[in-house]
């Protein structure tokens, strides 16, 4: 009986761990809300981004990973953040960034706090369910289309690397059914 009651108990923490797509939005760089219930069933990766870092040539990479895949069904997700001192001070100034130097057509989140306390919802999910916070730009969470954490990269990871890609393509395999 206590090892049915044990089984029961494992069985009922697993379904929990299965978290659903986060009930979370992100402000959009421009204007209105995006919802990650509206991707749900899609996998989603998101970039933590700032525009005067050493690694911001990586827009090139996060563009051409959502190009590649976008007819596929992923969602490619930029979070612009200054918390580590890198970012322009007003969305405005990062969308034009963005739109003069890489044509950046991703989806693209108002500048957001990504770790601490302020850290946006999304990211303490993240944090939650993994341990991962990023510890500086560009690093990578992907999500499957139910909404768990099934990779994370940190920035000297490229977009377009073997081991992104790879895990996309198993995402939306998963996906497809």
């Amino acid at each position: 009986m206590l090892k049915q009651g044990l089984v029961a108990s494992i069985i009922a923490l697993g379904t929990t761990a299965q978290a659903d797509m986060p009930a979370v939005s992100f402000a959009s760089i421009d204007g209105g809300m995006l919802h990650f219930q509206d991707w749900a069933g899609q996998p989603v990766l998101v970039v933590n981004t700032a525009s005067q870092c050493g690694f911001t040539y990586q827009y090139d990479g996060v563009q051409g990973l959502y190009d590649r895949y976008k007819d596929q069904g992923l969602i490619v997700l930029a979070v612009p953040s200054d918390d580590f001192n890198q970012e322009l001070k007003s969305a405005a100034d990062v969308k034009e960034f963005c739109d003069l130097n890489f044509a950046l057509d991703v989806p693209m989140a108002d500048i957001t706090h990504v770790k601490g306390s302020d850290a946006h919802a999304f990211y303490k999910y993240v944090n939650a369910q993994t341990g991962f916070v990023p510890n500086w730009n560009f690093n990578k969470v992907l999500l499957d289309g139910e909404g768990n954490v099934v990779g994370t990269w940190r920035s000297s990871t490229k977009p377009q690397s073997a081991k992104v890609t790879d895990a996309v393509e198993k995402a939306l395999s998963q996906a497809a059914g």
